[in-house]
């Protein structure tokens, strides 16, 4: 399916994007265009990765006329840009809109005016139900990302959606942060230790973007299947490991942070079928039951929201084992 391809990956600087470029270059497509407004982020990749296929463009998504012009015989592309920080967009709220959500409209447009034959935008969990502004704005994203597919007209274009929390270990998640703090001395800071979290390690991300691209059609929405950890034993599990006797303070929890993370709430469920890795949320009215046959999905049976306080819970040594073989620390 990649063999041959050009790709463009919006924020392709990032910790995802990068890790997706790594992948796509071992899936032998012909270009990959990463299209970021981080002139730095993109010197230090071109180094790090020197391959004749990629190609560096400096470019904001919110300027729709030099992000069409970056799509010019584009196949795929990945769109992961995004002001990703909950109080970064909590206190700039409408800078984040005109990123997450007219930044969008201009990714679907630019699709459709380049007949781009498929497009995957990166969801979270905190466009769930959301309760801050981030997950507002990204639970826009999401919701014109499969909207598209009615928008799209005669265009070939098919958009689709994956959805997952925060990658253990990425920027700006809790790992690289405990880590900091420890090396710079200082105490742990933790909110809650009773929150949950769904773990998820970067490879098992860009294998559901592999596997949404492969298998999704019809703007549906792919969330892994997936455990979950305490806060807490993630706190032990980097101690134990650091070898370190180490301070913790509790601190306030952070505007508009949840307590668990949500990936499908009560009211998608009627939409949501599964297959062997993935829950697949269905855009309403394009559901029919010869295509859900022929692809082996079945339709879910649990009835309350898919959350990470009712998953199973990883323990303290299985998540010191993922962070070492992640090389997190």
């Amino acid at each position: 399916m990649l063999k041959g391809k050009k790709v463009l990956i919006t924020g392709g600087t990032g910790s995802l994007g990068t890790a997706l470029t790594h992948r796509l270059l071992k899936e032998d497509v012909s270009i990959v265009r990463i299209y970021s407004r981080d002139e730095w982020k993109q010197t230090q990749m071109q180094e790090k990765i020197p391959d004749k296929r990629l190609r560096f463009l400096i470019g904001d998504i919110r300027e729709k006329d030099r992000l069409s012009r970056a799509m010019e015989d584009i196949d795929i592309v990945f769109h992961t840009a995004a002001l990703k920080h909950v109080p970064v967009a909590e206190y700039n709220p409408f800078e984040a809109i005109k990123t997450n959500v007219f930044g969008t409209q201009n990714v679907i447009e630019s699709c459709l005016d380049n007949e781009v034959k498929m497009a995957l935008a990166i969801g979270t969990d905190k466009a769930v139900s959301p309760l801050n502004t981030y997950g507002a704005t990204k639970l826009l994203m999401e919701r014109m990302f499969t909207a598209a597919n009615f928008y799209k007209g005669a265009h070939k274009t098919d958009f689709l959606c994956v959805r997952y929390g925060n990658v253990l270990g990425s920027r700006g998640s809790v790992v690289p942060k405990f880590i900091e703090q420890m090396q710079n001395g200082g105490k742990i800071t933790i909110t809650d230790p009773r929150m949950t979290r769904f773990n998820i390690t970067m490879k098992q991300a860009v294998d559901l973007i592999f596997r949404a691209i492969k298998n999704g059609k019809d703007g549906e929405v792919f969330i892994p299947k997936l455990k979950a950890y305490t806060v807490d034993e993630l706190k032990n599990a980097i101690i134990e490991i650091a070898g370190k006797k180490i301070q913790v303070q509790k601190i306030p929890i952070r505007p508009g942070e949840k307590f668990h993370e949500t990936l499908i709430n009560k009211d998608e469920i009627a939409y949501t079928f599964e297959s062997k890795d993935d829950y697949i949320i269905r855009s309403p009215g394009v559901e029919t039951l010869s295509d859900v046959k022929s692809r082996n999905l079945k339709k879910v049976k649990f009835t309350e929201s898919y959350s990470s306080d009712k998953v199973q819970l990883i323990s303290k040594q299985e998540l010191k084992n993922i962070i070492l073989k992640e090389k997190l620390l």
